[in-house]
C-alpha cells in the first residue's frame, strides 16, 4: 500500500493543464459498443476508472488499442457477449452504464451490482424505471441485474429524482429503440451533454440535452466517429481549492469555464481572486479566505464532487460557515480525517458547521473515497509539517498524475511505499 507524503506550507505556483472528465469518459467508452463500428475517442483521463472501463469492453469482445497517452480507438463490431465479468464491474460505480449499452445493442444485458466509492445510498432505481418503460423486463438475482427485450419502444420518463447515472443510461437504452423517448426533469451536468454529442456523432437523434427535457428519437443503427471527452471540471475544481488553501497564484488552463461559474463565483465570495481567459483561469489568494454557506445542488448549483475539498478551505476560513450536503448522505466520512489535522467541524445528518481555524497541522489521514482522497491532498498541502496519506487507490480512480502536476507546481510532494 503506497502513501502520499505531503510537507506542507509551500504556495503553489505555475500553470497546471486539466485532463479530460472522468465523469464524461466512463460513459461514453460504454456507449461505444452500441455502434458496432470503430470509434476513437480522445482527451481520455489516465486514470484507474477508465482502465477498468477498458477491461470490462475487452472482456465483452471489444477490439480496444491505444493510440497514444489519451486516446482510445475502439471496435466494438465482435462484442461476443451481454454478460459483464462480476469481480470487473464491482471495481467502480459506473459500470452500470453497460446495462443501458448493451441493452440497447442486443436488447439483453447481465451486470453485476456495481462497485465505487461509499459515499452514502445511490439507488439505481430510476434507471430500472427508464428501462422498464422502455419495455425490458428486469430482475435482480444473486447481485446481477438482468435486463430483456424483444423490442425497446420510446416512452415518456419522468424521473424522480434529478439522476445523472439514470438520464445518460436511459439514453443509451433509447438510441435504437422505436419511436422517440422523452426523459422528463432530466440531469443537466456537461456530462450529459458531452455523451449526447457522442451519441450524435454516432448517429443517434437527442435533442434537449443540457435542459430538463431530453429527447431521443429512435434510428435503426449507429456508426463509429471520432470525438474528444470534455475537461474535467472536477479535476479543475480541486485544483483551483488546491492553489486557494495554499496561498499560491496558479493558471488553471484547457477549462470550460462555464462549467466551474458555482466554485468561481464562491471562492470569489470567500475574497479569493479568479480571473477568467478563454479556456483557462487563473486562481490568486494572498490571505485568509473569508467564511461562506455552501449547498451542494445538481448543475449548474456547486457540485457535490467538490464538497469535500472544500470543506478544507473553509476549515481555514475566517469565521463559522455551514454546508448542506443535499445530495449524497454519507459524504462527510472525510471530517473525522480532518479534524486529526486540527479542523474544527460537527455534523449533524447532512449538515457541517465548520469554525474555521488559522491553520491544520499534518498528520497521518486515509483517503475514505475519492473526493475526500483529493481534500485530504488540499489538506496536506496547505497544513503545518508533513501529512501522510493512505488508501490511494481512491484518488488514482479520478486524477491524472497528480502527483507530477503538484510538484510542477511546486508542492512538496511524494509517494513512498508501505516499507519506506
Amino acid at each position: 500500500m503506497d502513501k502520499l507524503i505531503i510537507e506542507g506550507g509551500h504556495a503553489l505556483q505555475g500553470e497546471v493543464n486539466i485532463s479530460g472528465a472522468k465523469n464524461s469518459a466512463v460513459a461514453i467508452l460504454p456507449a461505444a459498443l452500441l455502434a458496432g463500428a470503430t470509434s476513437t475517442i480522445k482527451n481520455l483521463p489516465d486514470i484507474k476508472d477508465v482502465a477498468n472501463i477498458m477491461d470490462i469492453l475487452i472482456q465483452l469482445g471489444a477490439d480496444v488499442k491505444r493510440d497514444g497517452r489519451d486516446r482510445l480507438i475502439i471496435n466494438s463490431s465482435g462484442i461476443s457477449t451481454y454478460k459483464v465479468d462480476f469481480e470487473l464491474s464491482k471495481k467502480l460505480r459506473a459500470s452500470y452504464y453497460f446495462i443501458g449499452a448493451l441493452l440497447g445493442r442486443f436488447k439483453k444485458a447481465e451486470v453485476p451490482f456495481p462497485g465505487g466509492c461509499d459515499i452514502g445510498v445511490r439507488p439505481i432505481d430510476q434507471h430500472i424505471k427508464g428501462f422498464e418503460a422502455l419495455g425490458a423486463k428486469i430482475t435482480i438475482e444473486h447481485g446481477i441485474i438482468r435486463a430483456e427485450a424483444d423490442e425497446l419502444i420510446g416512452a415518456s420518463i419522468f424521473l424522480d429524482v434529478v439522476s445523472v447515472g439514470a438520464t445518460i443510461n436511459i439514453m443509451l437504452a433509447a438510441c435504437m429503440a422505436k419511436g422517440t423517448t422523452t426523459i422528463e426533469n432530466a440531469a443537466k451536468e456537461p456530462y450529459i451533454v458531452d455523451t449526447a454529442n457522442f451519441l450524435n456523432a454516432l448517429g443517434a437523434n437527442i435533442k434537449g440535452a443540457g435542459t430538463d427535457e431530453i429527447k431521443i428519437k429512435g434510428v435503426e443503427r449507429l456508426g463509429g466517429c471520432e470525438h474528444a471527452v470534455i475537461p474535467d471540471q472536477m479535476e479543475a475544481g480541486t485544483y483551483m481549492i488546491a492553489a486557494a488553501a495554499s496561498k499560491g497564484n496558479v493558471l488553471i488552463r484547457n477549462i470550460i469555464p462555464t462549467h466551474l461559474d458555482s466554485i468561481s463565483a464562491k471562492m470569489k465570495e470567500m475574497g479569493i481572486g479568479i480571473i477568467e481567459n478563454g479556456d483557462s483561469l487563473r486562481v490568486v489568494a494572498n490571505g485568509r479566505p473569508k467564511a461562506a454557506n455552501i449547498k451542494t445542488m445538481p448543475y449548474p448549483g456547486f457540485p457535490t464532487d467538490l464538497q469535500q475539498p472544500m470543506s478544507v478551505l473553509l476549515s481555514i476560513a475566517d469565521g463559522t460557515a455551514i454546508i448542506n450536503e443535499s445530495i449524497y448522505d454519507g459524504r462527510f466520512k472525510h471530517v473525522d480525517e480532518l479534524k486529526k489535522m486540527g479542523a474544527k467541524i460537527n455534523v449533524e445528518g447532512r449538515i457541517a458547521v465548520i469554525e474555521g481555524v488559522k491553520k491544520l497541522s499534518g498528520s497521518p489521514v486515509c483517503a475514505t473515497d475519492l473526493r475526500a482522497g483529493a481534500a485530504m491532498v488540499v489538506a496536506g498541502l496547505c497544513a503545518e509539517g508533513e501529512t501522510a496519506i493512505s488508501n490511494l487507490i481512491h484518488i488514482e480512480r479520478g486524477y491524472e498524475k497528480l502527483e507530477d502536476k503538484l510538484l510542477d507546481l511546486g508542492a512538496k510532494i511524494r509517494k513512498v511505499s508501505e516499507e519506506e
